[in-house]
């Protein structure tokens, strides 16, 4: 069985990095993992406190794809690993959300975003889930 998700409204919506999760990380609190997330892509204090001070992940992530501000030089190397750290406390704050992710046993874990073919499954399913791999990577090492 394969596991969905896409929106904050799906069965498994918690899963989105817009859900209404917060985590502490570098010593502050951010509404979502996707307000933190979006923030790192930049060096200036001022761009990520515009981005953690927005009302809604999905402002947080119009500010976060803005290139009015240049991005750090380093972001595509660090991406992914911002993003496990994001996503692994996410999980490790949130018991709900931990035992949400464990109950999914060994089905496979798909962010169904059809405009992301890096993070998601894209619109035709080629993309390479990077967000649901890292769920299932995740839910193993939750598990012990």
């Amino acid at each position: 069985m394969t596991i969905y998700f896409y929106t904050k409204n799906d069965d498994y919506g918690d899963f989105s990095n817009f859900s209404s999760h917060g985590i502490e990380m570098d010593g502050v609190w951010w509404k979502t993992v996707e307000h933190y997330f979006q923030a790192q892509k930049f060096e200036i204090s001022p761009q990520r406190e515009k981005i953690r001070e927005s009302h809604t992940a999905k402002q947080a992530a119009e500010l976060g794809r803005s290139r009015k501000v240049p991005i750090r030089p380093d972001w595509e190397v660090v991406k992914d690993s911002i993003m496990e750290e994001a996503v692994l406390k996410k999980f490790q704050t949130h018991e709900g959300l931990r035992d949400l992710l464990l109950s999914t046993g060994a089905s496979d874990i798909v962010e169904n975003a059809p405009a992301d073919y890096y993070w998601g499954a894209g619109k035709d399913g080629t993309g390479l889930n990077k967000l649901g791999k890292i769920l299932v990577k995740f839910r193993t090492q939750l598990s012990v």
